[in-house]
């Protein structure tokens, strides 16, 4: 395995960061466009939600890219994410509907999104100034 990649550790964590990330991205797009979602577009609390998970998924795949730049081959870094998309439909098709759609998939996209930061920022250290 330490010919194709050294720093198996660190590609497990990639491969949960991406994970996550292609999850939420898959649940995140089913929320637009807004139009089509009566139920977010007259709560405030769902448009802040959603605002608020868009911004977590971005930090997740900047901060997860730029975790696997510095600690994976980059044919490693193409493989896993390509895998992750891949494989995130299945594991977006399994959650019930009512998880979802709304605020309740909104919420655990929500606590995903920032436990995955916060283990990227533990393990990876990268947001720091």
């Amino acid at each position: 395995m330490s010919m194709i990649e050294p720093n198996v550790t660190a590609l497990t964590w990639f491969a949960l960061f991406a994970g996550v990330a292609s999850v939420g991205f898959y649940v995140l797009t089913g929320m637009f466009p807004l139009e089509t979602r009566p139920d977010l577009k007259g709560r405030p609390l769902g448009l802040l939600l959603l605002a608020v998970n868009v911004v977590l998924l971005l930090a997740l795949v900047g901060g997860g890219l730029a975790y696997g730049a510095a600690n994976l081959r980059w044919t490693s870094l193409i493989i896993v994410g390509g895998l992750a998309v891949l494989f995130a439909p299945g594991l977006f098709n399994v959650w019930p509907q009512r998880w979802r759609d709304g605020l309740a998939g909104l919420a655990i996209v929500l606590a995903g999104l920032g436990g995955a930061l916060g283990l990227l920022q533990r393990v990876g250290s990268v947001f720091t100034l």
